[in-house]
């Protein structure tokens, strides 16, 4: 496999991969060689309005698709870690997407570093999604899923600002909030493997939406406003749908959210 010439290409190359487990492994391929020095230019390839994907899942609007039980039968899980796969695998894309979509912002080094570090991190949660998938005797695309996280990528792609204050910080931040029920439930049915994945995710997450906020941050100081008021009139403008407690007040406020942040969004119209 020849290695890109510059970040942006390596970006456009996994955007345009249908395969998951392929993409996940080009991902990790690619992260090595921009660490290595072997590629070390960022480039100016634009990344596609949408990433590549395989035929399967059939992609549903989300109140078509059926509500998640998890019972000692295997069904109920196979639904929740399936639909988590599912964000996992637009998680990877809409972190490289970030790093191409963006890189004529003259945006600092450390930039692509934290957001490659991102990549890498959610391939791992696809992949271990994957296996636990096989091993409950089924497979990433066996159910139907839905296109909630593109959406919102493409409803901000004009704007890092924008793109960092609903992707990151209201997105990913409500998987804090919910995760951690989601382990207790598979401990209650005993499947501690699953609820041992999710335990990584979770982790891992909380320095995402970390990540997220710090270059949120570097983005309102760059543009001289407010943070606090850039991130709620980005949120009203850009996101679809409401903040709903309970909140992970724990989670969010060592990602970087207090929740003087967020309360003023809640059941915001």
């Amino acid at each position: 496999m020849d290695t890109p010439a510059s970040l942006s290409e390596a970006a456009c190359r996994v955007l345009g991969c249908p395969q998951p487990s392929e993409k996940a492994r080009l991902t990790a391929s690619f992260i090595t060689a921009w660490r290595a020095g072997a590629i070390e230019d960022i480039g100016q390839e634009q990344p596609p309005d949408r990433p590549a994907r395989p035929a399967e899942p059939a992609l549903k609007a989300p109140r078509e698709l059926a509500k998640r039980k998890i019972t000692q039968a295997p069904a109920g899980r196979i639904a929740l870690l399936h639909a988590l796969a599912h964000i996992e695998l637009n998680a990877i894309d809409l972190a490289w997407d970030i790093v191409a979509r963006f890189n004529r912002d003259e945006l600092p080094p450390a930039f692509y570093d934290d957001w490659l570090l991102v990549a890498e991190e959610e391939a791992k949660h696809y992949s271990l999604l994957a296996e636990r998938l096989e091993v409950l005797g089924s497979h990433y695309g066996a159910l139907p899923a839905h296109d909630g996280l593109w959406q919102a990528a493409q409803d901000t792609s004009h704007d890092l600002l924008a793109r960092l204050a609903v992707v990151p910080l209201v997105l990913e931040a409500r998987g804090l909030d919910v995760t951690p029920a989601m382990i207790q439930r598979l401990k209650a049915v005993n499947d501690e493997e699953s609820a041992a994945v999710l335990e990584v995710i979770y982790r891992d997450e909380i320095g995402h939406v970390a990540i997220g906020r710090r270059w949120f941050l570097w983005a309102c100081q760059a543009r001289r406003l407010d943070p606090r008021k850039a991130w709620i009139d980005a949120v009203r403008r850009h996101f679809k749908g409401q903040l709903k407690p309970p909140f992970n007040e724990a989670a969010r406020r060592e990602a970087g959210l207090e929740p003087e942040d967020y309360l003023p969004l809640v059941d915001v119209p």
